[in-house]
């Protein structure tokens, strides 16, 4: 019996593990549940993480939809290329946005100096103007060719509000309607001319509205970029 009492247990790291100091059984089975708890949890918010990415792809997908498909609304005005029309690609920008005119030639000029030899082929004008609850702001794009027409898609047509003319008649060839009597039938049709200058005897036959610019008055553009968004609206009315 002494020696009995005398005998030294020896403990490997496995018994150490199963038992308690005090010999009593230890029982992993708790922890082992918030190990498995805490894996599941990090899993689980990974998964959300990685859900929500689609969502958000698509969300930013939706918007760059949206803001096509409000660019295929947009109506479109169509100018002559000619040199010697009064509103060209290098000054309808400033005439429509500002009301205010610059000849054509001082434009093309003063942008030549800055290195800028070459007009865009396709021209967003901003249009603002008084709203019953402030004001609205509406987006048109300005082309002068038959080609730029066509970047817009296959109803571009359905779009142009309006053809801005100087009279010549190779303006239309390239156009949906080459006959300016048919073709102003279809579309609102502008010829913008010297205040002082006589009718155009090739446009009296045409349904078009003829708008005076002074050569010297500037204070005057304005109420003629007025008229100019007044009989276009008047016309989309009809």
């Amino acid at each position: 019996m002494k020696l009995r009492s005398e005998e030294i247990e020896l403990r490997d790291r496995n018994s150490v593990l199963r038992s308690s100091a005090g010999g009593k059984a230890n029982n992993f089975e708790a922890f082992q549940r918030n190990v498995m708890h805490e894996k599941i949890k990090t899993l689980r918010t990974s998964f959300e993480k990685g859900g929500k990415q689609p969502a958000a792809a698509a969300t930013s997908q939706s918007d760059l939809n949206r803001a096509k498909k409000a660019r295929s609304t947009n109506p479109i005005i169509v100018i002559s290329s000619s040199p010697t029309s009064l509103i060209t690609m290098w000054n309808v920008k400033k005439f429509l946005e500002q009301g205010v005119f610059e000849p054509s030639e001082t434009v093309r000029q003063r942008e030549a100096s800055q290195g800028n030899i070459k007009v865009e082929d396709m021209i967003p004008v901003i249009r603002k103007r008084s709203g019953p609850h402030g004001d609205v702001t509406s987006k048109y794009y300005i082309v002068d060719s038959a080609d730029a027409l066509q970047k817009f898609g296959q109803d571009a047509w359905d779009r142009v509000v309006c053809v801005v003319t100087t009279g010549q008649t190779w303006q239309f060839k390239p156009y949906k309607w080459d006959d300016p009597k048919v073709l102003f039938q279809n579309v609102k049709g502008i010829y913008f001319q010297w205040g002082n200058d006589p009718v155009n005897p090739a446009v009296r036959d045409w349904n078009v509205t003829e708008m005076k610019i002074d050569r010297n008055k500037r204070h005057t553009d304005r109420q003629v970029v007025a008229d100019f968004w007044r009989i276009l609206d008047n016309a989309k009315r009809r």
